[in-house]
């Protein structure tokens, strides 16, 4: 159970919340132990597969849901705040999974969970205030896929939660937004039971879908195509596809 327990603008160390986590698993007659690495260090995806490891023996599934919420305009996120973002939203997730596939390779067998957002796959889920967050959002889809292909000939399934819930990040309390109804989605992609790669699950409330990527219907322009021949058939392009009967 990994979490530096810092507050919700990234400051601080609090290892009570790992080590809560860990309370309640063995009060419940399960195996824990807590780890509080700084994700922003890019030797702390190593030491945590390593600690992992060393306290159990084998890696079968990695959960990554580590995140961090800055709002703030284009103006106002200066390049400390970028780095910072990118270095939990981006980079963690790739040096986390460097570490943990060769062992998975090893033992042939292993699940990878990584966390994207909404606010990262449609403008009209987004706010403003919220370029960075969707940048790192977003490229845990791209890390996603970009696994998922090279893993293909493996037992290693690589997907993505998509949550809606209340967090230590968003404190907004409701009952439609109980962790516990996101949880069992997470639950599944990170066991043997999934044997998909490459997909979205969106959990919220208790509902449940799936997202990938897919493309339109081509329309072939001919070779003379102009940018005027593009912008009068854009609304071809742009809407979407028709439900199938």
């Amino acid at each position: 159970m990994h979490d530096a327990g810092v507050a919700q603008d990234g400051s601080g160390f609090d290892p009570s919340v790992a080590d809560g986590v860990v309370a309640e698993i063995t009060a419940g007659g399960g195996r824990a132990v807590a780890c509080y690495e700084n994700l922003e260090d890019p030797a702390a995806g190593q030491r945590i597969v390593d600690f992992a490891l060393a306290s159990f023996g084998r890696l079968d599934a990695l959960v990554h849901n580590a995140g961090l919420v800055v709002f703030a305009n284009l103006e106002e996120t200066t390049p400390a705040v970028w780095d910072r973002m990118i270095a939990i939203g981006v980079d963690a997730g790739f040096h986390l999974a460097r570490a943990a596939v060769p062992h998975m390779c090893r033992q042939g067998y292993g699940r990878i969970v990584l966390t994207t957002s909404g606010r990262a796959m449609r403008v009209e889920d987004c706010v403003p205030g919220l370029v960075a967050y969707s940048t790192a959002k977003m490229a845990q889809v791209g890390l996603m896929v970009g696994l998922a292909a090279e893993l293909a000939d493996t037992n290693i399934r690589v997907n993505a939660i998509s949550p809606v819930a209340a967090t230590r990040v968003l404190r907004r309390q409701a009952p439609e937004l109980l962790a516990d109804l996101v949880a069992p989605g997470v639950a599944f992609l990170a066991s043997a039971a999934c044997t998909t790669s490459g997909a979205v699950l969106n959990a919220a409330g208790g509902r449940f879908s799936a997202s990938w990527w897919d493309r339109g219907e081509a329309l072939d322009l001919g070779p003379t195509v102009s940018p005027e021949d593009i912008a009068a058939r854009w609304q071809h392009f742009v809407a979407p596809a028709p439900e199938p009967e």
